[in-house]
């Protein structure tokens, strides 16, 4: 099989790559030591694909710094809305199948259910509305689709929007240099292991039928829980205060309630995604190893 990871060098990429190293395997990103992309410039993207012609795109670039998508939203819907579509309408001519990474913040405030793929979306951010401008974009260019939704993604590999450390070497790097954490509690997701959901993925593209999934790990918990969770895992003794969003003022607007339900892929019987928890003790594991 000839596959095109587009978005290769970050977290997801890495692991996506690794689960399809038994593949003949093509990696794009806009920089990094394979095939530079930008995939805002459509006569790239097709350039690419005719070369490689590959049997199965994996996208997973993105415009993922929300701060910055605020302040510079052409960016933000050329790299996530016009992106995608580019991918598709080039797909669209080789006739085989695109996969597509979209995020939980596409729905909005007021939820205290998990969501499915049939509820309404309510964007409450620029990256939120570019991210779903993407999936309606590919949608109705492309019929052999997955669009995954996912959540509050970690891995080994670098977070490059956010400095380098995803939200658990951010916690251990604080409870080693402050006398104190301060973690929100009334914002709920479900982290998400980019090992699991690369696993989950290939699953979702070779048995899936065409449409959009939600995949993250299962179960729920608050940023609070979760860093109370990465602290007794790792034997880290720190003092760790709850606190609310409104301490932290943030210039963009997140959904306080943001978790998925794996409906789609649990119907299909493809849904093999692990509790955030256990998912955790892998991902430290896996990190001890290396």
């Amino acid at each position: 099989m000839n596959v095109l990871v587009v978005g290769a060098e970050g977290q997801l990429g890495h692991d996506l790559c690794a689960e399809y190293s038994d593949t003949t395997l093509h990696r794009a990103d806009l920089d990094g030591n394979y095939h530079i992309l930008d995939v805002s410039n459509g006569d790239a993207v097709n350039t690419l694909l005719s070369d490689i012609k590959p049997d199965l795109v994996i996208n997973v670039s993105a415009a993922h710094n929300v701060s910055l998508c605020e302040q510079r939203p052409t960016l933000a819907f050329a790299v996530n809305a016009a992106g995608p579509r580019n991918l598709a309408v080039a797909y669209n001519e080789i006739g085989a199948r695109l996969v597509h990474v979209s995020t939980d913040y596409v729905f909005g405030d007021g939820a205290t259910q998990p969501f499915v793929e049939t509820d309404l979306p309510q964007p409450l951010s620029v990256y939120a509305a570019s991210k779903l401008a993407g999936e309606y974009l590919i949608a109705s260019v492309l019929d052999n689709h997955i669009i995954v939704r996912t959540a509050a993604i970690y891995g080994k590999a670098a977070c490059r929007a956010k400095g380098g450390r995803n939200f658990i070497g951010t916690m251990l790097h604080l409870a080693a240099t402050r006398p104190e954490v301060k973690v929100v509690t009334d914002e709920f997701t479900t982290p998400t292991y980019t090992r699991a959901l690369a696993k989950q993925m290939r699953l979702l593209a070779e048995k899936g039928t065409p449409g959009l999934y939600h995949t993250t790990c299962q179960g729920a918990c608050s940023w609070y829980e979760f860093a109370e969770a990465i602290f007794e895992e790792c034997g880290t003794k720190t003092t760790l205060i709850p606190t609310t969003s409104a301490e932290f003022q943030s210039p963009v607007r997140r959904p306080s309630y943001s978790v998925l339900e794996n409906q789609n892929a649990q119907s299909q019987g493809l849904d093999i995604m692990p509790a955030w928890r256990d998912a955790l003790k892998d991902y430290l594991a896996d990190v001890k190893e290396v």
